[in-house]
């Protein structure tokens, strides 16, 4: 019998003023703290014959996706108490809201439509219905000319290489289509370049013949240092190569809300596609930010990607709660952070394609529900977000999956796997897919001391050594897990992907009150980072830094000749 689950700490269990201001929340919050109590001595395992329909309740399907979390500390009454909070916190309102275009960021008072981005016409709030088409209609355009070789370079040459340039949503979102996609379709390289460190653009540079190079600048306020040192130096490169600054109208593209600087850059209007406040940066992928996106897999598998998100924003809408998927993963983040004290959320692809997909759920997560405050400004007294990572499998199973079966912390986990791959090299895939189930396997089941002991027993090892390596051998189990399944990896299912995570973190913004819609954090780091340039370059004092920030300003300044 597996392990029970880590006992965690009291802290916060029974009760957490902040979220339990009206009686029937305390209520609630008593009612899940038992169950709470309940489970962690009862191992997952058992719960499947406490629950004879366990499979049966606690799989969902949507779209092409089937949604497994029978394997986590949860029984069909906890489910019901979680949904019934969520009920209470006013989610049908909030989710209306979402997709009538209201003003759910109430600290910068703006829509948040990322929705509207992939609904059909009709589907969309009327003010900006028009608006979305005609950018889709140009950003199809523009992917088809290029595509075609329609659209050339100054020297007469199609396009080879395409280079985006942003950072934040306009990096993580496309980046990680790409990779996923971009096999299904594409004659293109794609490149990608968003840190400020010289030797990303450079060794991009290295890889691209100027005359063949097509750049997309992506900012919304085109003003992000980052994005524009590297557009600088990209359009140094190309104009050095090409011989005149004249090659900018054809080499280069934006994607930006102020049109007029994208031109003193040297950006043809014509060549500039829009952004809108009412479409956060890590939501943005479904706009003209999903550019080279198309470019790279054309239009076709482009609006298949967006039909499958809207097909997961459809049932988000109307499916019950306790068959809801984005519901279900978003109240299961919120019971292990707020009743068993993890941390953090690991998920793991087992799809080599989307290696990068963990890390654009970073942002998705972190920087919306990373917050302090609660909508109205309160300091929150409960824990807000998960610390969000992961990996590849089985690339991940030699390098940290140690921790989730022999650590000590509660880490809940995300796997992915599709039941055929792209690839024609079904046997290869066989083989991963067994891994896969083997490690849920083994997370669920675990191996104790009197079966490892056996094993050891069986392979001819003495006694005294047993009782040596016997404990060290010993795998709990009873890790909670759930297990995303899908067909393979298509256009329309990394949509369908896409949009379950966006929901979620939806989900958990209405659960603990905050606007998962705006990141000032990001804001603070950003002003600073200007101030310590200009120390480093000794054009302004170091003097209202703190002490240790001198000493490497100091530092900084004797390694490269400052004064």
């Amino acid at each position: 019998m597996p392990a029970p689950l880590m006992r965690p700490e009291s802290e916060n269990i029974d009760t957490c003023a902040a979220l339990n201001t009206a009686p029937q929340s305390r209520a609630l919050w008593q009612a899940l703290a038992k169950q709470q109590q309940a489970l962690v001595d009862t191992p997952i395992l058992a719960l499947f014959e406490q629950e004879p329909d366990r499979t049966k309740q606690l799989i969902c399907e949507a779209g092409d996706l089937t949604f497994d979390v029978s394997r986590h500390a949860i029984t069909s009454s906890t489910l019901s108490l979680l949904c019934q909070m969520l009920e209470e916190r006013g989610f049908g309102a909030q989710r209306s809201a979402l997709f009538a275009g209201e003003k759910v960021n109430n600290t910068e008072q703006r829509a948040a439509l990322h929705t509207a981005l992939r609904a059909p016409y009709r589907a969309r709030p009327d003010f900006c219905a028009k608006e979305i088409e005609e950018c889709n209609a140009q950003a199809a355009r523009i992917a088809d000319q290029i595509r075609s070789g329609v659209r050339l370079g100054y020297t007469g040459k199609p396009f080879r290489f395409i280079v985006n340039i942003g950072i934040g949503g306009s990096d993580l979102g496309p980046h990680m289509a790409a990779r996923a996609l971009q096999a299904l379709n594409s004659p293109f390289e794609m490149h990608f370049v968003s840190n400020i460190d010289p030797c990303d653009i450079r060794q991009v540079l290295s890889q691209c013949l100027p005359e063949e190079t097509l750049f997309i600048v992506s900012s919304k306020t085109f003003t992000t240092f980052e994005t524009l040192s590297n557009a600088n130096a990209a359009r140094d490169w190309l104009c050095a190569a090409l011989g005149s600054m004249d090659a900018v109208q054809q080499h280069f593209l934006a994607v930006s809300s102020h049109g007029e600087r994208a031109a003193g850059f040297g950006i043809s209007p014509t060549n500039v596609l829009p952004m809108w406040d009412w479409v956060g940066g890590r939501y943005s992928l479904w706009s003209a930010i999903g550019l080279p996106l198309r470019i790279a897999i054309g239009n076709e598998l482009f609006d298949q990607m967006l039909a499958g998100a809207h097909q997961i924003d459809q049932h988000f809408s109307s499916a019950p709660l306790a068959k809801n998927i984005p519901v279900i993963m978003g109240l299961l983040g919120f019971w292990y952070g707020e009743f068993w004290q993890a941390q953090c959320h690991a998920v793991i692809p087992y799809e080599q394609r989307l290696e990068f997909f963990p890390a654009y759920l970073q942002q998705l997560e972190m920087e919306s529900n990373g917050k302090r405050v609660t909508r109205n400004g309160q300091p929150v007294d409960y824990r807000t977000g998960m610390i969000v990572w992961g990996g590849a499998g089985t690339n991940t199973q030699h390098s940290f999956h140690q921790l989730f079966h022999q650590g000590t912390g509660l880490i809940p986990l995300d796997f992915l796997v599709g039941l055929q791959s792209v690839d024609p090299s079904a046997d290869q895939h066989r083989y991963l897919f067994a891994n896969c189930l083997a490690q849920s396997q083994a997370l669920l089941v675990g191996a104790n001391l009197a079966e490892v002991s056996e094993q050891m027993r069986t392979q001819g090892l003495a006694e005294s050594e047993i009782t040596r390596l016997a404990p060290h051998r010993v795998i709990p189990g009873n890790r909670p897990h759930s297990i995303f399944v899908y067909p393979k990896l298509t256009a329309s299912v990394l949509g369908q992907l896409i949009a379950c995570y966006e929901h979620k973190v939806f989900v958990q913004s209405v659960l603990w009150d905050i606007n998962p819609f705006d990141q000032y954090g990001v804001e603070l780091g950003k002003s600073i980072g200007l101030q310590v340039a200009d120390a480093l370059a000794g054009a302004a004092p170091a003097d209202g830094f703190d002490a240790a920030t001198r000493l490497l300003i100091a530092k900084f300044r004797a390694a490269n000749g400052s004064h």
